[in-house]
């Protein structure tokens, strides 16, 4: 039946087993009712409904669906145009968050808003209250995305676990202000400890973290994190404070802030600031293994021009140096300032280059000078379509030195010029090659690269910021073997290469690689920074990879040098990974360098049984009879939580270990109670997967 349509923006269609009009402005249906009206649906076994009001009264087996949400009861009354009633025993389903519910009363307050009296709600499937949340008040807000309840409980496999008076979350990945789930945890260094974070939604590009963290041992301490967009700029300041360690007698501290400015027409400015209180900061407050390793913190200031063919930047450059009073490491140099300069252009078939740049190098104890830097050069590439490719260079590069203070070997102020000319060329040919039911495309890359650069005794020159770099695939085909411009070495040598790899003829996905290489000179080396670059029969070390995807669930990353001229190994890295499907990896890998280096690791996320995953790592250095780092865990997943409890040992400096336990329980869209541990898992085991995805779930749901 289609009830008159008056002055309503749609009318509503109603049908039953039996219809009767009592007056004119009264309907009575009964047997299967089910009445439609503007994205609304009622059934019911009777309903009364007045056409003139828009109120309707349902009585038996009554189900109402609109805008997200379902709720069945044994009666409703409820106005169409308004959206506002009651409805009395409701069971309800939220279509946000696949969350459901039952209560003593629902109140209707518009098509958005919902209240519902003695609430117990839940994400678990039907026929599955592992957890609840109880509350004598919920309200639920489908505009904003929120729910929030009063006087509200969280019971656990019927235990309660949590009680708050006011609690609030989000029903769907929207941030929302309100207090985080307490972090609770270990450490050897700090005992038993207890972290309460805040979240803020100051606005939609602003927010911040509030985190009182309580250590038992050393005090309370206050973490805070603000972070700032917009449409030119973005940002994130943190300041730590411990303001009075029981431990140290002394007060902790912790600031940085980073930031990024959009100036406009190819300018851009950005700053970096970091400083801790004193050097044991992070080995003695992170629980993560990447901050205990921190040696230098920078501090820099940066403005940069970008102008299409050419840029520029000037920066104001410090650090803060943390000592391991049992492995002393050397203060950086200060830049302050440091102005480079660089522009490509081409030119008549050839590109014209220029690298430039001027840095004031300051330092307390060692020698203070400027260098000035000029590299102009010219390469015209010669590419024979499709395979073939010549590319000759020549530049020249200058270098100007001005000292000062702390001169204590009384090095003069000098210049230095050198001519660099290189060559490099290489052919790529291709063939299909069928394996199996799969076509790949495979391909051969010869490769030759020559290198000219005279000598040039260099032993008087200072080293502000120079090292050797290291011996690899990157490395053989530039023109420096040092890192910096402090140190230019003398190269008359040829690097040739083969390469060959495995695409996917469908996408041409990288399957695999196999790489060979090898610098043969004409002359052996001269240009040091430390011990002479040991080359017999004027032949460098052999260089050999093979990486990618071996098999679906293979692949292989691994590097091999190997000495010719003395017959034994000099570097291997080999890291193979097994991964059949999600939650399930195994990562092998061993590190070798010679007289230094000989490391085991071993990594792993595997299911056990029904629910239950294991999460593990081994870092073992051979070399010093010592662990690196020790992860050891066990995770249980539900259809609605899981509980990770997770412990890892790792050092934090030559002769310290610290130990972290993580115990969480995280209930699905609502909230994790307990200590972290998925940033350490993360980091320490590659390909670790997440098991417990919630349909809808946010990392920054609140709790108050």
């Amino acid at each position: 039946m289609n009830l008159p349509r008056s002055d309503e923006e749609t009318p509503a269609f109603i049908s039953a087993q039996r219809l009767e009009g009592q007056t004119e402005n009264q309907i009575v249906a009964s047997g299967e009712v089910e009445l439609r009206k503007r994205g609304q649906a009622v059934f019911a076994d009777r309903v009364v409904y007045q056409q003139n009001s828009k109120e309707l009264v349902a009585d038996g087996a009554v189900r109402v669906e609109q805008n997200g949400i379902k709720m069945q009861g044994p009666h409703v009354k409820l106005n169409l145009d308004t959206n506002i009633g009651d409805m009395t025993k409701p069971v309800f389903q939220l279509a946000a968050n696949n969350s459901r519910g039952s209560a003593d009363i629902l109140h209707m307050e518009g098509r958005q808003k919902y209240t519902v009296q003695n609430v117990a709600y839940t994400i678990c499937p039907i026929g599955n209250n592992d957890w609840m949340l109880k509350a004598s008040q919920l309200e639920i807000d489908n505009d904003r995305q929120v729910g929030v309840a009063r006087n509200a409980r969280v019971e656990f496999l019927g235990v309660p676990i949590l009680y708050t008076p006011w609690m609030n979350f989000s029903l769907s990945d929207k941030r929302q202000s309100g207090f985080l789930g307490p972090v609770f945890g270990s450490t050897a260094r700090s005992g038993a400890e207890v972290t309460l974070p805040y979240y803020w939604n100051i606005a939609p590009n602003r927010d911040a973290t509030i985190a009182p963290r309580a250590m038992v041992k050393r005090g309370l301490m206050l973490n805070n994190e603000f972070r700032y967009l917009g449409t030119s700029y973005a940002g994130e300041a943190h300041l730590d404070i411990l303001p009075n360690d029981a431990l140290t007698n002394s007060t902790r501290l912790r600031s940085s802030l980073k930031h990024v400015q959009n100036l406009g027409n190819g300018f851009s400015a950005s700053t970096n600031l970091n400083h801790v209180s004193d050097d044991s900061y992070f080995r003695d407050l992170s629980n993560a293994v990447s901050s205990t390793a921190i040696t230098n913190l920078v501090r820099e200031g940066v403005l940069s021009y970008g102008g299409g063919w050419w840029n520029a930047a000037a920066r104001m450059q410090t650090y803060q140096t943390l000592q391991d009073p049992a492995a002393p490491v050397a203060e950086p140099y200060r830049r302050l300032p440091q102005i480079t300069l660089g522009a490509l252009r081409p030119l008549a078939g050839a590109n014209m280059a220029f690298t430039g740049e001027f840095v004031n190098f300051s330092h307390p104890t060692a020698v203070n000078g400027r260098r000035l830097v000029m590299y102009p050069s010219v390469s015209y590439p010669l590419i024979a379509t499709p395979s073939f490719y010549v590319t000759p260079k020549f530049g020249v590069h200058y270098t100007n030195y001005t000292l000062g203070a702390n001169n204590l070997g009384a090095l003069p102020d000098t210049t230095r010029t050198l001519p660099i000319t290189s060559l490099d060329s290489g052919v790529v040919l291709e063939r299909d090659w069928n394996v199996g039911k799969r076509n790949y495309v495979q391909t051969l890359e010869p490769r030759a690269y020559f290198l000219y650069i005279p000598y040039r005794n260099q032993d008087l020159l200072p080293n502000f910021d120079t090292a050797q770099a290291d011996f690899n695939f990157a490395q053989m085909f530039t023109e420096n073997r040092f890192f910096g411009s402090d140190r230019i070495g003398d190269a008359k040598h040829v690097t040739v290469s083969l390469t060959s790899r495995l695409l996917d003829a469908s996408s041409g996905a990288e399957r695999l690689r196999v790489a060979v290489g090898q610098r043969l000179s004409y002359e052996t080396p001269r240009v040091n920074l430390v011990a002479p670059e040991v080359v017999t029969n004027n032949r460098s070390d052999i260089l050999l990879a093979l990486l990618g995807q071996i098999t679906p669930k293979w692949s292989l990353n691994s590097a091999f040098q190997y000495n010719p001229n003395q017959a034994r190994e000099e570097k291997l890295n080999v890291g193979a990974r097994y991964q059949p499907e999600s939650g399930k990896v195994l990562n092998l890998g061993y590190r070798f360098t010679r007289n230094s280096l000989r490391q085991v690791d071993i990594s792993a996320q595997w299911p056990l049984s029904r629910g239950w995953h294991a999460m593990a790592r081994w870092n073992y250095s051979l070399q010093d009879n010592r662990i690196l780092e020790l992860l050891a865990g066990l995770e249980y997943n539900e259809s609605c939580w899981a509980v990770r409890v997770v412990t890892q040992r790792f050092a934090t400096a030559t002769n310290e270990l610290s130990t972290g336990i993580f115990v969480q329980l995280e209930l699905n869209g609502l909230v994790r109670i307990g200590s972290d541990p998925l940033n350490a898992l993360r980091q320490s085991i590659a390909g670790f997967t997440k098991l417990n995805q919630p349909t809808v779930v946010s990392s920054e749901q609140g709790l108050r």
